[in-house]
């Protein structure tokens, strides 16, 4: 198993992640990025988080529909409902090939499932190194520009991380999905 990150603080109990503070959704900074790259990893493990959220988000909270929502979102109720009734493990992810990344989105407000083949290099490098939080001006504007536009690409208080976790744990046979 791949380490998660050192930035959340968390407790281990079998195949559960259990975050010992909230995280700040607010989308003002890393905090926001490193909060997603956490959950997005735990998802990619097969791991099943409780934790809290604090800050009300800058952006589309559905971009996060397919990580799995917090215990509590203060001011944010109605939010929160929305993304409970919505949330199914696998709707999101990407899978990797020699040279190109494929990815499937099934999240709502989507319509239907729509896969992604990023094989050009820039957009590939990107994806890439973005699946640790980055600065945005560390990354090429036009491609985190065509992965934002995509959703597939968290860009808030100047940080992004890549949203599609990579599936590790297939939930039924991997024929299926």
């Amino acid at each position: 198993m791949s380490a998660l990150s050192a930035a959340v603080p968390y407790r281990l109990a079998g195949r559960r992640a259990e975050v010992t503070g909230p995280l700040d959704l607010s989308g003002a900074g890393r905090e926001t990025a490193e909060a997603v790259r956490f959950l997005r990893e735990c998802q990619s493990q097969g791991l099943r988080v409780t934790w809290r959220a604090v800050g009300g988000p800058s952006y589309d909270i559905g971009l996060l529909s397919h990580l799995p929502p917090p215990d509590e979102l203060p001011g944010a109720e109605a939010e929160l409902a929305v993304w409970r009734a919505g949330y199914a493990y696998g709707s999101l992810y990407h899978r990797r090939g020699p040279g190109f990344v494929t990815v499937l989105d099934r999240r709502a407000g989507r319509g239907t499932a729509v896969r992604f083949t990023l094989d050009h290099p820039e957009l590939l490098a990107a994806f890439l190194r973005l699946q640790e939080p980055t600065p945005v001006d560390a990354v090429g504007r036009e491609a985190v520009g065509l992965l934002v536009a995509e959703r597939l690409v968290l860009a808030a208080g100047g940080w992004a991380v890549a949203l599609p976790p990579r599936i590790r744990r297939w939930p039924v046979p991997c024929t299926a999905i």
